[in-house]
């Protein structure tokens, strides 16, 4: 069986590391295609063995990058055709018909209540998503909640099939070495109350809030991983609050890396650098961090994780759902710091998204589509 994966873009992000890993334990031949921003990810993609190629595309009214991709999916003779986020599925999705390939899957990564990839849902945006995911075979949903918003938003429910994240579990596990080397490097106190968060530095993940609980706490430090349009803003705020020394924003953080990092420490070892994690975002499609940091040993405090809430509530004992506001988050932190819960296990969650276990079920959806090879690779 040969997959081409569509992407729009291959920059350090959420939907485009979770492709990444995907491939990884993936056993069929696959390649690649990115639209825009051939970034990190490209690059760890290429040096996990999988060839990825860029289609130079302007914008998303760059209609010329059609016929690019068409010869592309055409020349290379795939069996599926398996597109990622909101602009590579309109464009995959005409692409792979007009290649002739009869079997197209989308995954839908990042669809929240009320917005979509982090802009606003619309009457345009929907109607677009509609006509070209009837030219598909399937559509995955990332999660449960996923796959109820699209079938509110029109998509049939027999065409849904829900493949959730995944995270290498076993890489996860808290390591005292690595938590007592993260602290050294970044310059935190070994006896600090750290709290910590994780994702793109977009207004969509209400980092500003977290900037100002931890600066009401004066104990208390933030480690915040991830970079993006946000970060002068949430630098000013810390200024502004006063705990500019306290809030510490290292910058994104490729995982898996693609080699042992010269400057940042990797994933898990700043998720064993901190006491407590927190998600403020309001809308999320599935909450990967959240379930990174579970698998860490780490109390979790959040605003919206279909990951979790999609679960029975003894899946994830250690996380706890709390409102949007500031006040509300710092009563939550107070809590949990006088608390001082040691690590805990790795819960059930953890098990669940484990990404063999996804990648088994993305194989099993492949080899339900009919007249399709069923012959596998090593991965």
């Amino acid at each position: 069986m040969k997959v081409l994966h569509v992407i729009t873009g291959l920059d350090i992000g959420g939907a485009e590391q979770q492709l990444r890993l995907m491939l990884r334990h993936l056993p069929v031949r696959s390649e690649v295609v990115t639209l825009t921003a051939p970034g990190p990810v490209a690059r760890g993609i290429e040096a996990d063995g999988t060839p990825v190629t860029h289609l130079g595309m302007a914008g998303n009214r760059d209609l010329k990058a059609l016929p690019r991709l068409v010869r592309v999916v055409r020349q290379g003779r795939y069996d599926v055709v398996h597109t990622h986020l909101y602009r590579a599925c309109v464009y995959g999705r005409i692409a792979a018909r007009a290649a002739g390939v009869r079997h197209v899957v989308a995954t839908e990564h990042s669809l929240g209540d009320r917005q979509i990839e982090g802009r606003p849902l619309s009457a345009g945006t929907r109607g677009l998503y509609l006509a070209t995911e009837r030219l598909g075979s399937a559509t995955v949903a990332v999660s449960d909640s996923v796959a109820r918003r699209l079938e509110a938003w029109g998509v049939r429910p027999a065409r849904i099939r829900v493949v959730p994240n995944g995270i290498e579990r076993s890489r996860f596990g808290y390591d005292e070495a690595a938590r007592r080397a993260a602290r050294a490097r970044l310059g935190l106190p070994e006896d600090a109350f750290v709290v910590g968060g994780v994702g793109r530095l977009a207004p969509g993940k209400r980092f500003d809030r977290l900037v100002r609980a931890v600066a009401s706490l004066p104990d208390a430090w933030l480690l915040l991983v991830g970079d993006g349009e946000q970060r002068a803003r949430l630098e000013a705020v810390a200024r502004a609050c006063g705990a500019a020394d306290r809030v510490l924003l290292p910058g994104a953080c490729e995982d898996p890396p693609r080699e042992p990092a010269a400057g940042l420490p990797s994933l898990p070892a700043l998720l064993s650098a901190m006491d407590v994690f927190v998600s403020a975002s309001p809308d999320e499609a599935f909450g990967l961090a959240v379930v990174e940091a579970l698998a860490a040993g780490l109390p979790v405090l959040y605003v919206a994780c279909p990951a979790v809430d999609d679960l029975p509530p003894d899946a994830a004992p250690g996380a706890r759902r709390i409102g949007e506001t500031v006040p509300e988050l710092v009563s939550a932190l107070i809590g949990i710091r006088e608390a001082r819960l040691g690590r805990l296990p790795q819960p059930a969650a953890a098990h669940r998204y484990d990404i063999a276990r996804s990648a088994g079920q993305l194989l099993s959806l492949y080899e339900s589509l009919p007249s399709l090879p069923a012959k596998r690779v090593a991965p």
